[in-house]
């Protein structure tokens, strides 16, 4: 593996890792799902890795939109001599840019989902920090309703990280990629719910969370950073 390849890798397990530790909608429901209906640990690992790989197929999906507008670049032939230069300066200014939305959703405090606990069951909303909604505008959480949310969530932050790959229309960059953010995401979730089934909570992410894309934008912008000014 190159410098880069390793830096991109380090790069996708950050953000995968991070997106979701910091995420209790990532691993909470599988937990009490899990506790209230007395589920077997297989089960509800089997559902953790299930909703989990739907979670990064969506996002895959988005990816390899921006690996194909990538490869489309590079068959342009101005393109090909500036190529290293403009897609690390594009990859940084995307980071940059992922840096401050993440900051601004933070301080506007913008609404997003959230699930609660009320009694055995599990709730979905959408909310803003801070903020109580009444219970006629949850949706009860069943499995098939678990798996169309991750589905429909995808995480941003691996798209740029993809068309960095494409412009050097490098298979195997792509291929690494997507299956180090995949593995990372599904082992990260699996931990957490572990943890959570057995009473563990190593970290209180409500706080975090609210930080999680100003995270990922502030990983990319390192990574960039490495590889336009420090050759990685």
């Amino acid at each position: 593996m190159t410098e880069t390849l390793w830096a991109l890798s380090l790069t996708a397990i950050s953000i995968s890792s991070i997106h979701t530790m910091s995420g209790p909608d990532h691993y909470l429901p599988f937990i009490v799902l899990s506790r209230s209906r007395k589920w077997s640990p297989f089960k509800t690992y089997i559902l953790t890795i299930v909703c989990g790989f739907g979670h990064i197929l969506s996002s895959v999906i988005l990816g390899l939109i921006a690996v194909v507008l990538g490869w489309q670049m590079n068959k342009i032939s101005w393109f090909q001599d500036l190529r290293g230069n403009i897609s690390g300066w594009a990859l940084l200014i995307f980071g940059l840019i992922y840096l401050v939305y993440g900051l601004w959703q933070a301080y506007k405090n913008k609404p997003h989902k959230h699930f609660d606990i009320l009694g055995e069951d599990v709730y979905v909303f959408e909310h803003k920090h801070g903020e109580i909604v009444m219970p006629d505008k949850r949706v009860k959480v069943t499995p098939l309703v678990l798996f169309a949310i991750f589905v429909m969530g995808p995480s941003e932050p691996l798209i740029p990280l993809l068309f960095f790959s494409g412009t050097h229309r490098s298979v195997t960059e792509i291929t690494v990629l997507i299956s180090v953010f995949a593995i990372s995401t599904v082992i990260t979730m699996l931990f957490m719910v572990v943890l959570g089934r057995y009473g563990y909570n190593l970290i209180k992410t409500e706080k975090l969370e609210r930080y999680s894309n100003a995270i990922g934008g502030f990983v990319i912008t390192f990574c960039a950073f490495g590889m336009v000014f420090l050759g990685w």
